[in-house]
């Protein structure tokens, strides 16, 4: 399987970086995600994740360095969790760590949400840098 790498990009919308690495198993994700169509941007990157995790049985790191997202992310980040659970309900083994800036409450709360909407363990490391 191919990786699945998108630049970022910072004008009129934000663009995350995705850095998905299909040998190692470890995916990357940063920058800002505010987007004029969110679900056009997030639909390969779900629909790469859902065949990768059928795929392989391999452990899966994710690595999350946002500094901000808007709603309609929010939704399709969480559509993410939900396939990550999948995987690790099917036994596969899956570590989230989310790094956020020192004081970030607001951050920190919206990864108490998606712990609680999915049951996945997600690292919250809070960090004078993203």
């Amino acid at each position: 399987m191919d990786n699945l790498e998108i630049k970022g990009e910072n004008g009129e919308y934000f663009i995350p970086t995705v850095d998905f690495n299909a040998a190692t198993g470890n995916f990357l994700i940063s920058g800002a995600s505010y987007l004029e169509d969110t679900t056009k941007f997030y639909e390969p990157i779900l629909n790469w994740l859902k065949e990768y995790t059928k795929e392989t049985s391999k452990p899966l790191n994710l690595e999350i360095r946002l500094n901000y997202f808007n709603t309609s992310s929010s939704r399709s980040l969480l559509d993410m969790f939900y396939i990550l659970k999948e995987f690790q309900n099917k036994g596969g083994k899956v570590n989230i760590d989310w790094y956020i800036k020192q004081f970030d409450h607001d951050m920190y709360e919206e990864i108490e949400d998606y712990i609680l909407d999915t049951g996945l363990k997600i690292n919250a490391i809070r960090t004078e840098k993203l």
